[in-house]
């Protein structure tokens, strides 16, 4: 892995306000990968596909190619480690790319507050990033092989969905981010009902919590059913969905029933990389990664 690629790094609202220890990881793991990473000075929020844009979609498509056009005038594409956040750019993007007549809305309003915007920078995920390396690259970094670790994989609504819209073949069972995970050494376990959501997204976490977690709770219960040894998320959000959901099950119920590390895939891939799980941020986590390290580490 030779050859270095420089991305706008855009870090959303809940990585720097709730998951810096994520954030830190993806600054520490990426350049081992070859991906340079450069601060997005100015950005604001995304904003979220699922809340902003059903209220007022002509705000949401200016407030998200105003990010667009940071990276733009930077020159490079803009790189995201969550899953709405690349929902939102990539969908702005195909809008003002299939009707120019809202490219050029989007301009006039940019262009009343100083800028200038082409839609010509992509969007990308730091999955899809580590994906194009190729999996083969990474096996030849790993220093630490994951061996004997079972991980669960949850890809997340927004990195797949639309179809149409992202980058992957069109399928209902997708397996790159858990080809990933195997080439850290891990096994990847199969699950139940592994591509349903994590039940946070589209402002139901904020609207109707009960639901989000009982949305929550069945995946758990599916993770821990297979016996896994952490679930595995690339998006903040969900991050936050599974660890809180967790704590707040636990204290309705006054036991510690669920006790699953989560795991985001650039602390794992770090680790794989002999790397310390401090570095990673992994003693900073909600839900103690304390087994699952103990594991790792022998």
């Amino acid at each position: 892995m030779t050859e270095t690629q420089t991305y706008s790094f855009f870090l959303g609202c809940v990585m720097p306000n709730r998951f810096p220890n994520i954030e830190k990881s993806i600054r520490i793991v990426m350049p081992e990968l070859g991906i340079v990473l450069e601060d997005l000075e100015g950005a604001s929020c995304c904003p979220a596909p699922g809340v902003i844009r059903s209220f007022d979609e002509p705000t949401w498509l200016a407030l998200a190619s105003r990010n667009l056009a940071l990276a733009e005038k930077a020159g490079h594409d803009i790189i995201t480690g969550c899953n709405g956040c690349y929902g939102t750019f990539k969908e702005a993007l195909h809008s003002v790319h299939e009707h120019p007549e809202r490219l050029k809305e989007v301009q006039k309003i940019l262009k009343d507050v100083g800028y200038k915007y082409k839609a010509t920078s992509d969007a990308k995920h730091v999955v899809e990033i580590i994906y194009e390396k190729g999996t083969e690259a990474i096996k030849a970094l790993v220093k630490r092989p994951l061996t004997g670790i079972k991980v669960a994989v949850h890809y997340g609504c927004h990195l797949l969905k639309p179809s149409k819209l992202r980058p992957w073949e069109q399928k209902q069972k997708h397996t790159f981010l858990d080809e990933i995970v195997e080439a850290t050494g891990a096994e990847s376990v199969k699950y139940k009902d592994k591509f349903t959501c994590c039940g946070a997204g589209g402002g139901v976490r904020a609207s109707n919590a009960t639901v989000s977690v009982d949305i929550a709770k069945e995946k758990l219960e599916n993770v821990q059913d297979a016996e896994a040894d952490c679930i595995l998320d690339a998006c903040s959000f969900c991050h936050l969905q599974f660890e809180a959901s967790q704590m707040q099950l636990n204290k309705e119920m006054g036991e510690h029933k669920y006790q699953i590390p989560v795991i985001y895939l650039t602390q794992l891939i770090g680790l794989a990389l002999g790397l310390d799980p401090d570095d990673l941020g992994l003693d900073k986590h909600v839900i103690s990664t304390q087994s699952f390290l103990d594991k790792v580490l022998g």
